[in-house]
């Protein structure tokens, strides 16, 4: 069965930003150029736009998605849906024309990859965008759905710096590709904060996106931005062994509680930060403190999406604990 798409994107996944560092120098299977993160419209040569990987070879394609998104194909020959997703991911390599490439894995010889993207059911699809995972589908999907949440993607990695493109030889002499989607225009009041992203001034961004806010209330678009650059401005410069660490010592401390949460969320571990922040949540009897958890939570919703069902349960346990 297949898991509802979120309204969102959401960023969780497990942190491979270790991968990348790594493989530094080292952007996907023979590809060639430099994919330093944040090199807007960067182009690298790659020999293929689909290829496979291995639990060995997975930090070439972190490497790669510092230019452009790539999205990790998980299958397995005993689940017959799986063969259905590679004709329609080599369909939209060629539409998009550079934009992305998929990275193959049979889980069956790579069972650990398929635990560390935490995936219950095949045909599934996650995305690394600048080393990070972003979680796509489980189960199978139409060509439709799958082409809308590229699209999706494409604009969050634009956010993020990661625009590039890659030419593979399958690409050349291809007339017969159709056009490339046209992307949506860029809204003008949001071309600083854009700017501040691509230069990984989060502090700046998510100033740029208040004052859109403040000038445009119903802008939805920059709302969700906002949530989800406010929650890489908490993180940066952090330490994740010492935000444990001290979540662990003060386990009343709201502000420590709350940064753990942040970095339980980030890394993929939405359930755990959820119940984490309920659970201080329920604990707290002082009014200040419970409206900054309440405050906490309701952003941490958006980060993920208001139509993930993870949110909606934590959500009604929440409406349970204030009324």
């Amino acid at each position: 069965m297949s898991q509802q798409i979120p309204e969102r994107l959401p960023g969780g996944g497990i942190d491979l930003s270790h991968l990348a560092a790594r493989g530094q120098g080292q952007a996907g299977p023979g590809a060639s150029g430099n994919t330093q993160a944040g090199a807007a419209g960067q182009t690298v040569d790659v020999p293929a736009l689909m290829f496979d990987v291995t639990e060995e070879t997975l930090q070439q394609a972190a490497q790669l998605s510092m230019v452009v998104p790539v999205i990790v194909e998980l299958s397995s020959n005993t689940a017959p849906d799986s063969a259905t997703m590679g004709p329609v991911f080599e369909k939209l390599t060629k539409e998009f024309r550079g934009r992305f490439v998929v990275a193959r894995v049979d889980v069956d010889t790579n069972p650990g990859l398929a635990q560390a993207f935490q995936v219950q059911a095949v045909p599934a699809a996650v995305a690394l965008v600048g080393g990070r995972p972003v979680p796509l589908f489980q189960g199978q999907v139409s060509e439709e759905q799958v082409r809308d949440v590229l699209n999706q993607l494409l604009q969050l990695a634009a956010q993020q710096g990661v625009n590039g493109r890659v030419n593979a030889p399958e690409q050349s002499g291809d007339s017969s590709a159709p056009q490339e989607p046209a992307q949506p225009p860029v809204n003008p009041a949001h071309a600083e904060a854009l700017a501040a992203l691509g230069r990984g001034d989060f502090s700046a961004a998510v100033a740029a996106y208040e004052q859109v806010l403040l000038k445009a209330p119903a802008d939805d678009e920059a709302r969700a931005a906002l949530v989800q650059v406010r929650l890489l401005d908490r993180l940066q410069g952090l330490s994740a062994d010492t935000v444990r660490a001290e979540a662990a010592t003060a386990p009343s401390d709201v502000a420590a509680q709350l940064r753990v949460a942040d970095l339980d969320l980030s890394g993929g571990h939405v359930e755990d930060a959820f119940l984490r922040l309920l659970e201080l949540f329920a604990a707290s009897t002082e009014s200040s403190e419970r409206s900054v958890i309440r405050e906490r939570l309701l952003e941490l919703f958006e980060v993920v999406g208001v139509a993930d069902p993870r949110v909606q349960a934590a959500r009604t346990r929440l409406a349970n604990l204030l009324y």
